[in-house]
């Protein structure tokens, strides 16, 4: 019965050392939160009309929509024509970004170039509209 015995004071312990991993664990983690690009969405549900010349622009834009009621909408509030150009300024003093405007379908072309002009009368460089692609 003797050689059953775990005699624990004369054998050193051995033992695996997690904290390395880690460490590695949470410099990966804070990678990735540093690198995500966060997408800023205009708040409102646009209709956008198809185009067999659409292509992908940058995340990192100002996204301004116009609903089909004829407002101007921002980040999920409406700040209206008058809004754009303040709007716009204040941006493009962090970083040259470009502006892209989710139009609906239906908005009159008259409102659209409004607020195309406010933006490019605030500094912006690149104004696009935002279209969906043509399927087929």
């Amino acid at each position: 019965m003797a050689r059953f015995r775990n005699n624990t004071d004369d054998s050193p312990e051995a033992g695996v050392d997690i904290s390395p991993l880690i460490d590695c664990v949470f410099i990966l983690l804070i990678f990735f939160i540093v690198t995500t690009t966060f997408v800023e969405e205009t708040g409102v549900e646009v209709d956008k009309p198809q185009a067999a010349s659409s292509v992908q622009l940058e995340k990192t834009s100002i996204l301004l929509a116009i609903t089909d009621k004829g407002e101007v909408v921002y980040g999920g509030r409406e700040i209206g024509i008058a809004g754009v150009q303040p709007l716009v300024k204040r941006m493009m003093q962090k970083e040259e970004v470009p502006v892209i405007v989710q139009a609906d379908q239906n908005v009159q072309a008259g409102l659209m170039v409004r607020v195309i002009d406010e933006a490019k009368l605030a500094g912006a460089e690149k104004v696009s509209i935002a279209t969906r692609k043509k399927q087929g």
